[in-house]
């Protein structure tokens, strides 16, 4: 096993120079095109002739590639100036002169990205999405406005695994349907006793088994630790059918991450996903007004997989010593974030809103 502290052998990575002024070309969101900050020029990203692929989970075992604990760092040698820059991602830039780099397919060590989902936000359509964010934030600092305000955002792609799978789960339980008995009771009222009575709900159970069928497509599980995972499920859902098959074009001007979740692992959460959802398929079989389950039996059939990296606009602001960090759905400018909250503000709206009660007990007691 390789040391992953110790750099791989300098490779040189995909160029994209630009052919109008020599400088580079970056992926434009929301086109199909590579186009050049300076002078305009585009250049139309090449169509590929094969679709985005699905693999059998059976090719794992077959697969070249290394485990997450072995990598090392890439060392790119920049095609524009021909420094030298280690970079743990996919695609970065040149760290002295913003050249953009994305690693060969030769030099990754790991399974290949099948598809990617292409930015479909910029910069600009970030900065509308995050200040109706922050204007919708109750109670929020004023240093919140200054992640509007950021000159630096940062595209990044990043990985997930996505899961097929076809199902049959064998499940057994009760259920429970409602009836209702008459109950007589006593009470006493003014001194007398009474007898009433009243409908009092009970439920007959009876076994129940049987057997459910679900297929699953494009469950989507997280495939780095790099960003939490609760917040990038809060940018969910993801238009995974818009994806195109893999080019290295669509990283150009952006940072790409490597995953560091094995597949196996990303399979484990995808089948505790599929299970909650086979639960309530179960739940719904046995009908009644309610269930109890007692075993369910899943098989998995022709179970496939593929890696994706999908874009999201990273931002981060400081507050009171804090980082805290924002994230903007790269497709549908859905906005999930960290916020603090202003005391200040809090304290201020209780004054207010002690003030206004007080006048209202005022006017009435006034009244009377």
């Amino acid at each position: 096993m390789s040391d992953p502290t110790t750099p791989t052998t300098p490779t040189s990575p995909h160029a994209f120079p630009c052919t109008g002024c020599g400088a580079r070309v970056e992926y434009a969101p929301g086109t199909n095109v590579l186009r050049c900050p300076y002078c305009g020029s585009q250049q139309q990203v090449a169509a590929v002739p094969q679709q985005v692929r699905e693999h059998p989970i059976e090719d794992l075992a077959r697969l070249p590639r290394k485990p997450v604990g072995s990598l090392a760092a890439h060392v790119l040698v920049c095609q524009q100036c021909g420094a030298q820059t280690q970079s743990n991602h996919l695609a970065d830039r040149c760290q002295f002169c913003g050249h953009p780099m994305v690693v060969d397919n030769a030099a990754i060590e790991q399974i290949i990205p099948e598809a990617v989902l292409p930015f479909a936000v910029d910069a600009n359509g970030v900065r509308v999405a995050l200040r109706r964010w922050v204007s919708s934030r109750w109670f929020a600092p004023g240093s919140l406005k200054k992640v509007t305000a950021a000159e630096r955002l940062r595209g990044t792609y990043l990985p997930h695994w996505t899961f097929d799978s076809r199902t049959a789960s064998n499940y057994r339980g009760q259920r429970g349907d409602y009836y209702y008995v008459t109950e007589t009771y006593t009470v006493v009222v003014d001194g007398r006793t009474e007898t009433r009575t009243r409908q009092v709900r009970k439920t007959r159970w009876r076994p129940a088994s049987g057997t459910t069928r679900r297929d699953f497509d494009d469950v989507l599980v997280v495939a780095t630790g790099q960003v939490p995972t609760a917040h990038l499920e809060a940018l969910e859902p993801w238009p995974l059918k818009q994806a195109a098959p893999y080019q290295p074009a669509y990283l150009a001007g952006y940072q790409a991450l490597r995953y560091d979740t094995e597949p196996e692992t990303g399979l484990a959460t995808a089948k505790s996903r599929m299970e909650r959802v086979i639960l309530s398929d179960c739940r719904r079989d046995i009908g009644g007004d309610e269930q109890r389950i007692h075993s369910v039996n899943t098989r998995y059939f022709d179970v496939t997989f593929k890696l994706m990296l999908l874009p999201v606009w990273i931002a981060c602001y400081l507050h009171a010593g804090k980082s805290f960090q924002v994230l903007v759905n790269g497709t549908t400018g859905e906005v999930h974030g960290e916020r603090p909250y202003s005391v200040g503000k809090i304290v201020l709206a209780v004054i207010a809103a002690l003030i206004v009660v007080a006048a209202v007990v005022g006017l009435v007691m006034y009244a009377k």
